[in-house]
C-alpha cells in the first residue's frame, strides 16, 4: 500500500492532524458537528466529564463521556469548504496510521451527527421545529471535485433543483444514513435540504449586489420529486452526507428551524429551540 506523502496529509510534530489539532486517541466514534465554536461548550456541558479540549482556528473540539459513551463535539465553522477539512481529517484520525502514513487494513465507521440551524422555505411551515434531512442537494460546487455516483432518488432531486435554479449548473445530491435518520426522526419532521454556497446571494438574498436568480425561494420551494420537496436551506449538510458516504461513515443532520424565509418570520426563542435540539439528540446518541 502506497505511503501518503507529507504534503497530502499534514501531521504536526505532536502527532495531531493539521487543522483540527487532534490526535487519534482524542476522539470518540460518535462525532457531533456544530457550526458555531461557542456551541461546542453548550453541548459538552451535558457530558458527565470532558477528557480533551482543543481549539485551532474555528475548529473547537471537546471529547467526553455521557452515559458511558465517548462522544466528540466539534465546530466546523460555516460552509462546505470547512466540512471538507473536518470530515477528511476525522477520517484520517481513525482510518490512517499517521506514523506509517498508510491506510489501515481495518476500516472504522464514525457516526457523524450534525446539530445545526436552518431556514424553512415552504410557505406556512412552522418554525421552532426540528428537521431531519433525508437528502441534501449541494449548491456550493464542493461536490464537483469528488467522484460520487448518485442513486436514482439522488439524481432525480438534483436534476429537479438544477432545472429550477441554474440549468447549466450541475447539482449533486447526497443521502443521510437510513438507520440514523429513522432514529433521529422519532420526534422531528423529515424533509430535504438545499446546501447553499453562501448566506446572501446563494440563498436568494440581495442586500446591494445584484443576484442572478430571480424568484429564488419560489423556484426552490416549487421543486418536487418522488423523494419530496426541498423543505429547508442551510450551508453544511450536503458536504457531511457526501464525504461520509465516500469515506464509509454514517451521517445524519438534525436542524432547528429558526426562520421561514418564504413567510419572513424568525424565532422569538432561538436559544431555547437550539437547547431542545441538543438535549433531544444527546438522549438518542447515548443509546446508539
Amino acid at each position: 500500500m502506497n505511503k501518503i506523502s507529507d504534503s497530502e496529509l499534514i501531521v504536526k510534530p505532536d502527532g495531531s492532524v493539521y487543522h483540527l489539532g487532534l490526535r487519534p486517541e482524542e476522539i470518540g466514534q460518535t462525532v457531533v458537528t456544530v457550526g458555531d465554536p461557542e456551541r461546542v461548550s453548550v453541548v459538552s456541558s451535558h457530558f458527565d466529564r470532558i477528557l480533551f479540549r482543543r481549539s485551532v482556528r474555528e475548529f473547537t473540539s471537546h471529547t467526553g463521556e455521557l452515559g458511558g459513551k465517548l462522544i466528540t463535539v466539534i465546530s466546523t465553522g460555516i460552509g462546505t469548504d470547512n466540512i471538507d477539512i473536518v470530515l477528511n481529517e476525522l477520517d484520517a484520525l481513525v482510518n490512517i496510521d499517521l506514523k506509517q502514513r498508510k491506510v489501515k487494513e481495518h476500516h472504522t465507521a464514525l457516526d457523524i451527527i450534525r446539530l445545526g440551524t436552518t431556514g424553512l422555505i415552504q410557505p406556512g411551515a412552522a418554525i421552532d421545529e426540528l428537521y431531519v434531512s433525508d437528502l441534501a442537494v449541494d449548491g456550493s460546487g464542493w461536490a464537483d471535485w469528488y467522484d460520487y455516483q448518485m442513486n436514482e432518488a439522488e439524481l432525480e432531486l438534483s436534476r429537479a433543483v438544477g432545472s429550477q435554479l441554474i440549468p447549466e449548473k450541475s447539482m449533486v445530491c447526497f443521502s443521510a444514513n437510513e438507520e440514523l435518520t429513522g432514529i433521529f426522526a422519532q420526534k422531528a419532521k423529515r424533509g430535504n435540504a438545499f446546501t447553499a454556497a453562501g448566506f446572501y446571494g446563494p440563498q436568494g438574498r440581495a442586500i446591494r449586489a445584484p443576484k442572478r436568480v430571480d424568484g429564488f425561494l419560489e423556484k426552490l420551494s416549487a421543486v418536487n420529486s418522488t423523494s419530496g420537496k426541498i423543505t429547508n436551506i442551510e450551508m453544511e449538510t450536503a458536504g457531511i452526507y457526501g464525504l461520509s458516504a465516500l469515506l464509509g461513515h454514517r451521517a445524519v443532520a438534525i436542524n432547528a428551524a429558526l426562520a421561514n424565509r418564504s413567510d419572513g418570520t424568525f424565532s422569538s426563542q432561538p436559544t431555547k429551540i437550539v437547547e431542545s435540539l441538543i438535549e433531544y439528540a444527546l438522549e438518542l446518541i447515548v443509546n446508539l
